[in-house]
């Protein structure tokens, strides 16, 4: 009777499998004539042999630091793998190849050759969008990152796959349905043990809300979601065959996350049908040497060579800051430093007939609406705290501006509180702009770092040490000033350049997965 019960229970397990490897045949099979399309459209004959590395990033025309990093990756593989064509699956429907290509070289100065390059065009990528889930925003992201990734399968399988947006919900799909290798460049955690740390002490942050942090049972309902989402996005994370991040602080959170057990969810999956499943597609699924246990540190590239050679000397007081408009970048916590600063120092006040003024200049990315209300909201922000007058707000700024502000500015000011990495900091000290910025994350411990015991930044938390930090920056010596600006481009030249960058990647060894596919 027993065993009659535990068949009944796993007839069904095993009609499911049935079916799914059926659905990933016929969805497999259909790859040949599209493969056969995108070569044609490049203008590749179809017995020239390629490989097709498809890199998932619904938003590759944003102009942020992601983007250089993808953009850098396509081109050096460009440079130096003759036989690979890249598939970038991008969710920009309102723009084409040849505009996408046109940004990437004025944004970021990286010319692309469009004949070993193809944009698959997804439609879905509202649903991967925070304003589409008010509620379980994580959950609802995911879930849509798994129906984009399915719409760019769909589209056309590549030989690789490569996530460099940190969807890594979409790893087990892919490899489930496609039966290929995936591999992902991670700037940051999906969920992380701070957040679930600032839960459980039921701390108030944007990741949870003041309305769930005042409430016992909310929060205790809150820990367990949290608690669940993380176990399934340590197993997806496992599910890559290699794994690049940003920083230390990325990597130390990366490799906790793959670490991550929980006891209740792992007897939970111990119940047979699972177990059957499991069982029945390891057996069929492509084999990896070893289970992935770690991440490899790959500092982004910064192309420093322009902005190597501006002027250490005669900088005006200008305070740079160069980030997209997104809500835990903080923008407006930059414009309360700024007014503290003008409060506590009032000889940078502007005022007729004076040159000692200092001004406020915020350039970045506006991605959405979302952001392009939070752009309004920091003019209107400027005003209140009156400031708008030593305050320019430039959106969707050209390479070129940035290049001209960064060659002017005195300062440049983060204020992102676990900033993942921190490409703009970079930026700041290659071009000899003193970085102010937040005392966590990888500023902290990966880039405005002492070089021989002596500094290359300031650091700080509150707005006062915001605008202490800023007025010390803008009261050193003439002498001071022009040894810490050299010390931090030497620093920022040195750890991370374009070659750095490239060396790196090629260290994550994706080229031994190009041949292995089914």
């Amino acid at each position: 009777m027993k065993v009659y019960l535990i068949l009944s229970a796993l007839s069904p397990t095993v009609f499911l499998w049935l079916c799914l490897q059926v659905y990933a045949w016929v969805f497999r099979r259909a790859n040949n004539a599209k493969r056969r399309y995108v070569l044609q459209q490049l203008g590749i004959p179809p017995n020239e042999p390629k490989k097709l590395i498809g890199f998932f990033h619904p938003y590759c025309n944003a102009g942020g630091g992601g983007e250089r990093v993808l953009w850098t990756a396509v081109a050096a593989m460009q440079r130096n793998e003759p036989e690979v064509v890249s598939i970038v699956y991008s969710g920009d429907i309102d723009a084409t190849k040849e505009s996408i290509l046109g940004k990437v070289q004025a944004r970021f100065d990286i010319q692309l050759d469009p004949s070993k390059i193809h944009f698959a065009f997804l439609n879905s990528r509202q649903w991967v969008e925070d304003s589409q889930w008010p509620f379980f925003t994580l959950l609802g992201q995911s879930i849509g990152s798994i129906y984009l990734a399915w719409e760019a399968m769909s589209v056309i399988i590549p030989d690789l796959y490569i996530d460099t947006m940190g969807y890594a919900f979409t790893f087990p799909l892919v490899s489930l349905i496609c039966r290929i290798p995936v591999g992902a460049y991670v700037h940051y955690p999906t969920i992380s043990t701070d957040m679930l740390a600032r839960v459980r002490s039921r701390k108030k942050w944007h990741t949870n809300t003041s309305v769930v942090s005042s409430s016992a049972v909310l929060s205790k309902i809150k820990l367990l979601y949290y608690r669940i989402f993380m176990y399934y996005y340590a197993s997806s994370l496992r599910t890559a065959s290699f794994l690049m991040v940003n920083s230390s602080w990325t990597k130390n959170h990366i490799d906790s996350i793959l670490q991550h057990h929980d006891a209740l969810l792992d007897t939970l999956h111990l119940w047979p049908p699972i177990v059957l499943f499991n069982f029945l597609n390891s057996w069929i699924s492509p084999k990896k040497s070893e289970r992935i246990t770690s991440a490899r540190i790959v500092y982004p590239p910064c192309d420093t060579r322009e902005m190597s050679i501006f002027p250490l000397d005669n900088r005006e007081h200008v305070i740079l800051s160069v980030a997209q408009f997104r809500p835990e970048k903080d923008h407006p916590a930059q414009l309360r430093a700024f007014a503290e600063l003008l409060r506590r120092y009032p000889q940078y006040v502007k005022r007729d007939g004076t040159g000692n003024s200092v001004k406020l200049v915020l350039i970045g990315g506006s991605r959405n609406e979302g952001d392009a209300r939070r752009v309004a909201e920091l003019r209107k922000l400027a005003k209140e705290l009156k400031v708008e007058e030593q305050t320019e707000i430039t959106v969707n700024a050209s390479y070129s501006v940035v290049l001209h502000w960064l060659s002017k500015a005195s300062l440049g000011l983060s204020t992102m509180v676990d900033e993942h990495f921190g490409i703009n900091v970079v930026e700041f000290m290659a071009a000899g702009v003193i970085p102010v910025t937040h005392a966590s994350g990888g500023p902290l411990k990966d880039i405005v770092v002492p070089v021989n015991g002596k500094p290359t930044g300031y650091h700080a938390k509150s707005i006062e040490q915001f605008a202490e930090a800023l007025g010390e920056a803008l009261s050193l010596s003439t002498e001071d000033e022009i040894a810490l600006r050299r010390r931090a481009r030497t620093w920022a030249v040195q750890r991370f350049s374009e070659e750095e960058f490239e060396k790196g990647w090629n260290a994550s060894r994706w080229k031994d997965y190009l041949g292995y596919s089914h």
